[in-house]
């Protein structure tokens, strides 16, 4: 089969692969539909992921067709149309019992980072019956993909950890994918205000078009001054971070209010500074999280009924023979005006 395979910092190609078979009971083989790239396959390129050695099949997204099952799969049979989670759960571990799927004792985020991912033609999924999903007839595939990471991160990660309320202010720092995707699952709760910062004109655009009620571009305007302008000088009761760099980070602490909450959900490859001289007195809580795609279920509810439509963040679409491109695409997204690259073996 045809895989897009990492060979060490800033290199990969696409490449031949054996097949995948099953190793356990518990796994299916799964032939990929469609995939997708994600913020984080472009830090494992970047060397910021150091469980991800060289030699993996990338991708950690996808929604496909059961080829083959174990013996003790229960849930799914051959045929079956799935939505692979980006996190692998046993289903019986302490961390899985406290919902804490992504700390899995036998799983967690391995696809695409300890073991071969999605962005090939077959992928093997351990666990299948507890890290897949069954997608209803009729339902936009396309669309679902968003499902596998990107939805679920932004609203667990950001939106859930931030305690985002009716009425409420919101910072989202970063106007990417996983901002965006913060951005859909962010008006469930609808907040009063929720302000898009980030240095790309084409991003902010698409983010007012998705619901923002600000935006600002850290190249022209002071995000600290239009934040504080906005709440009467308080602050924002929550500050998200959806980058993954210090700059970024730090900017939320001037953000919050006092009270507020951080939610970071970037992947950070080099320390930040945390000024505890001015935050100590400030009754604010940060947060982190891996995803755990416990909301998995609900967002894929919500989809299928309409309620938000995900596929607004699909911009590109390639074969899996021009994944190469696809990278390049995804990774100069200034020039592109990339957002989700679309990726179909």
């Amino acid at each position: 089969m045809k895989a897009l395979v990492y060979h060490g910092r800033g290199q990969n190609s696409l490449e031949e692969r054996p097949k995948p078979k099953i190793i356990a009971p518990t796994d299916a083989i799964v032939r990929v539909l469609h995939t997708t790239i994600c913020g984080t396959d472009l830090h494992i390129l970047k060397g910021d992921v150091a469980t991800c050695a060289p030699g993996r099949i990338l991708g950690h997204e996808g929604v496909g067709v059961i080829e083959q099952i174990g013996g003790a799969v229960a849930a799914f049979a051959p045929g079956d149309h799935v939505l692979i989670s980006c996190i692998s759960s046993c289903g019986r571990c302490e961390a899985c019992r406290r919902g804490m799927y992504s700390h899995c004792e036998a799983g967690g985020w391995i696809l695409g980072n300890s073991i071969d991912g999605t962005q090939a033609e077959y992928v093997r999924i351990p666990h299948a019956d507890t890290s897949l999903y069954h997608i209803p007839a009729g339902a936009d595939e396309e669309a679902l993909v968003m499902l596998s990471d990107i939805l679920p991160t932004g609203f667990e990660c950001g939106v859930l950890n931030g305690k985002v309320q009716p009425g409420s202010s919101v910072a989202i720092v970063g106007s990417g994918p996983i901002g965006l995707a913060t951005l859909l699952t962010a008006q469930f709760y609808s907040p009063a205000d929720i302000v898009m910062i980030d240095i790309d004109d084409h991003r902010l655009e698409v983010a007012r078009q998705f619901g923002a009620t600000h935006v600002v571009n850290t190249m022209r305007d002071d995000a600290i001054t239009t934040v504080r302008n906005l709440t009467g000088g308080r602050g924002v009761d929550t500050a998200i971070e959806a980058v993954g760099i210090p700059a970024t980070f730090e900017l939320c602490q001037e953000l919050v209010a006092a009270g507020g909450i951080i939610a970071n959900i970037g992947v950070h490859g080099h320390k930040a500074d945390l000024h505890l001289e001015r935050l100590w007195s400030q009754n604010i809580a940060i947060t982190t999280r891996l995803v755990d795609t416990v909301s998995t279920p609900m967002l894929l509810k919500t989809v299928t009924a309409g309620r938000v439509a995900p596929q607004r963040l699909i911009t590109h679409r390639f074969t899996l023979e021009a994944i190469p491109d696809a990278y390049d695409t995804f990774g100069r997204a200034s020039e592109t005006h990339a957002l989700k690259v679309l990726v179909t073996p």
